[in-house]
C-alpha cells in the first residue's frame, strides 16, 4: 500500500481511479484497508475543494415535493391556503416559523435549510 496525501487535482483523480480498482475488495484484506484509507482522503479533499452550497428553502421544498410526488395542494395543511402555498413557492412571501415547523415535521426537511435567508420576488 503506497498512499500519499491528496494535494492536487491530479492526485485526486489518481485516488479516484485507485478507489475504482479496489471496489471489489474483500473484507479484512489489505485491499479493503487501502480502499478505506483512500476513501477517507478523497472525502477530506472533496470537503475542502468541492463545497456545495445548501439550496434555498424554497428549492429544498420543491426538491422534497418532487421526491415524494407531492403537488402544491398537498402543502395546504402545512402552509395554509392554496394561494399561500403558491405565494411561498413563487417566492412572493417568506416562510413563517409555524410553516417551517410544519414542513420540517411532516416532510423531514432539515430546519437549517428552511431557515436560510432568500430574496422574495416583489414583481
Amino acid at each position: 500500500m503506497n498512499i500519499k496525501p491528496i494535494k492536487s487535482e491530479e492526485d485526486y483523480i489518481a485516488a479516484l481511479n485507485q478507489i475504482e480498482s479496489l471496489m471489489d475488495a474483500k473484507p479484512n484484506t489489505s485491499q479493503m484497508d487501502e480502499l478505506e484509507v483512500l476513501t477517507t482522503l478523497v472525502e477530506a479533499y472533496e470537503a475542502q475543494h468541492y463545497i456545495i452550497d445548501a439550496p434555498d428553502p424554497i428549492e429544498a421544498i420543491k426538491f422534497r415535493m418532487q421526491q415524494e410526488g407531492l403537488k402544491q395542494k398537498d402543502l395546504v395543511p402545512l402552509v395554509g391556503s392554496k394561494s399561500r402555498v403558491s405565494e411561498i413557492l413563487n417566492k412572493k412571501r417568506k416562510l413563517t416559523i409555524e410553516m417551517i415547523r410544519n414542513l420540517h415535521k411532516q416532510l423531514h426537511i432539515p430546519v437549517e435549510s428552511l431557515f436560510l435567508d432568500y430574496k422574495i420576488n416583489c414583481a
